[in-house]
């Protein structure tokens, strides 16, 4: 059995922060997964599903950022799930608008829900960091994170999102290389077509 996390803040005025991007990215797999309803469990909210052969626990904390860990840790322990089998989805200020990066381990590099359950779990969990970008003033990052997606935000958000519960299988397989590989493909830009010059549509003609 899996975990998969999403990070956040409850209340409809956080729904779209860049902060609560790891809720969005819970939301959107667990749709796309086909994965039951959540419902109030752990001091957040649980939905249960299938991702290729794995049974997967899908959970959005529900006490705000700073005390993420309480939920996280009373999922896994009542479960009996290893800290190396908890996904936890965060925003990540030092990767690019639209980046995924994943890794085991780790410190929490500032990141209050991090450090809330490197303090109830341990650090040894799976860290999948989607790219918000920086404000570039160290003094406008609260602000920043706090602060719902722009307009030019959804050039990339949906996508990435999408991109990445497609993905969702490789990650669940262990396989964190190729699901960074495939999240990148899904999102890479597409080159224009050449146009046509008038004496190649004439030739074929």
């Amino acid at each position: 059995m899996l975990l998969f996390v999403g990070l956040g803040n409850p209340g409809p005025e956080h729904r779209y922060q860049r902060h609560n991007v790891g809720f969005m990215a819970i939301d959107v797999i667990a749709r796309r997964c086909e994965f039951a309803p959540f419902r109030p469990r752990y001091r957040g909210q649980l939905a249960e599903g299938r991702i290729g052969a794995d049974k997967v626990l899908a959970l959005k904390p529900l006490t705000y950022m700073n005390d993420s860990g309480i939920s996280v840790g009373e999922a896994a322990r009542f479960h009996k799930i290893a800290p190396e089998k908890v996904f936890v989805f965060h925003d990540e200020l030092d990767l690019a608008p639209g980046k995924i990066r994943v890794k085991l381990g780790g410190s929490s590099a500032g990141h209050n829900g991090l450090r809330s359950i490197d303090a109830h779990l341990g650090p040894d969990y799976w860290r999948v960091r989607i790219g918000i970008g920086h404000p570039g003033d160290r003094g406008r990052v609260l602000s920043w994170v706090l602060r719902d997606f722009s307009k030019a935000d959804e050039e990339w958000l949906p996508a990435t999102l999408d991109a990445m519960a497609d993905a969702a299988p490789l990650l669940a397989a262990g396989r964190d290389a190729d699901f960074m590989s495939r999240v990148a493909l899904l999102t890479r830009p597409q080159r224009p077509k050449p146009e046509r010059r008038a004496t190649d549509a004439a030739t074929e003609n």
